[in-house]
């Protein structure tokens, strides 16, 4: 009996131990829980990497990249037809929805060659129109569907759709093109 009497703390442990273990194996960045899988359009994407978007050693938001299958090569996901989603998850406590156009139309111009951005500047004046001042705990997701467009939701609420693949490509180079917003961030978003 004196056996099964030192099994029980041992059991007890292992039990509330379990939990534990099954939080630490989710994602999360900064205190914000990642999931691992996402789905636009009914196809499921994965996790492909996230990091912290910083400014002047202040941190703005965690972006999450989901998509079909995990890549570490910029110029790959670039190259796939889709789809995809980019997630910005605010960890700053406000942002003026004029430095979050301005943010997107830097982005653009550092990414996108001058006849490229003349033929999307249209569809990104309609884009930055989505946007309001974001505050900390607001989560935007921008999901790419083939055929369909890149459509904003902002704490679970649609503010509408962008057409057009060479618009979806755009945006998603102003966090992983040639001259990313961050290159922290970017790495993390490759999987680095």
């Amino acid at each position: 009996m004196t056996s099964r009497n030192h099994l029980y703390p041992v059991l007890l442990c292992l039990v509330l131990l379990l939990p534990l273990g099954a939080r630490a194996a989710a994602t999360d960045v900064a205190g914000v829980p990642l999931a691992d899988h996402y789905s636009v359009d009914g196809t499921s994407l994965v996790l492909n990497g996230a990091g912290i978007r910083s400014k002047f050693f202040i941190h703005i938001y965690v972006g999450a990249l989901y998509l079909p299958e995990t890549s570490k090569s910029a110029a790959s996901i670039l190259a796939a037809p889709g789809p995809y989603s980019m997630q910005m998850y605010m960890l700053y406590k406000r942002v003026d929805a004029d430095k979050i156009r301005n943010g997107w139309t830097e982005g653009f111009r550092a990414n996108v060659d001058g006849d490229g951005f003349a033929a999307l500047e249209d569809r990104l004046r309609q884009f930055n129109r989505l946007f309001t001042d974001l505050k900390k705990g607001d989560v935007v997701r921008m999901d790419y569907a083939p055929g369909k467009g890149t459509s904003i939701r902002i704490n679970g609420q649609p503010r509408g759709t962008v057409p057009g693949r060479d618009f979806a490509l755009a945006l998603l180079r102003v966090w992983i093109g040639e001259h990313p917003a961050d290159d922290d961030l970017k790495r993390g978003l490759l999987g680095g």
